[in-house]
């Protein structure tokens, strides 16, 4: 199975850095017997590894060198890729631009290279389906894509919508290959070219396609602001904390 890391972002709303957001240290991890400073985009490729992909493709701008000169060709047990998204076109392109690697014959599953959570192996709930959703509540579902379900099919996708009317949100997706092929083919038509995800599926969910959601995770952090960045390391601290105590970590924003 493929992972994919759409890391083309400008990275805005953390700026100024002197490196691409998705290396920002957040935390730290033991590797080789000593501690070290830890990337945030680290989290979801361990993440996507726990989940059952042993193959990751990093969509980069032509700006971000670092992230290939960070990773290298491996990551513990995964075999990892690059490809060029030229100009920060959105997140629909970015994922199916790594169609050139990915091929269409393969699952994929999909997360944000500035985004932590827990638990780490929660993608392992998903099902192996055209299409399911790793689901996290929030406390402002505003701000991301919330998800509407009818015991746990997908009925919307309510994208940063003020009045959105339910707190789960997506976190990580997954894609049988037909689904990312069906996906990627409707998004392709002159008429769409979808920047969000979120739109595009609720195209694909018009069209007949389906979809579930997993209300399989704990605690979502977006790291691209500061005060996600504050909640990052927060949120890694209570993780410690909930392991002593044998209960899942909170996110505090």
């Amino acid at each position: 199975m493929w992972g994919i890391v759409p890391a083309a972002g400008r990275g805005s709303r953390i700026q100024p850095l002197a490196f691409s957001k998705e290396l920002l240290p957040v935390g730290s991890r033991h590797d080789n017997g000593a501690d070290r400073p830890c990337a945030v985009a680290e989290y979801l490729v361990e993440r996507l590894i726990l989940g059952g992909a042993d193959k990751i493709c990093f969509v980069i701008s032509p700006g971000k060198s670092d992230i290939l000169e960070y990773f290298g060709d491996h990551y513990h047990t995964a075999q990892l890729a690059y490809v060029v998204q030229p100009s920060a076109s959105g997140l629909c392109d970015a994922v199916f631009r790594a169609s050139t690697v990915v091929g269409d014959r393969e699952d994929v599953v999909v997360g944000l290279p500035d985004t932590i959570w827990f638990p780490k192996t929660a993608l392992r709930e998903l099902p192996e389906i055209d299409l399911s959703f790793l689901l996290f509540p929030v406390e402002h579902p505003e701000f991301f894509d919330a998800v509407v379900l009818e015991d746990e099919q997908v009925q919307e996708i309510q994208v940063k919508r003020p009045d959105a009317t339910t707190k789960w949100i997506w976190g990580a997706f997954r894609m049988s290959a037909a689904g990312f092929r069906d996906l990627r083919q409707l998004w392709a038509l002159p008429e769409r070219r979808d920047e969000y995800f979120g739109t595009l599926v609720n195209a694909y969910l018009a069209a007949g396609g389906r979809g579930v959601g997993v209300k399989a995770g704990d605690a979502y952090v977006d790291v691209g602001t500061v005060n996600g960045y504050r909640a990052a390391i927060a949120l890694l601290s209570d993780a410690v904390e909930a392991a002593d105590h044998g209960r899942p970590p909170r996110a505090r924003l």
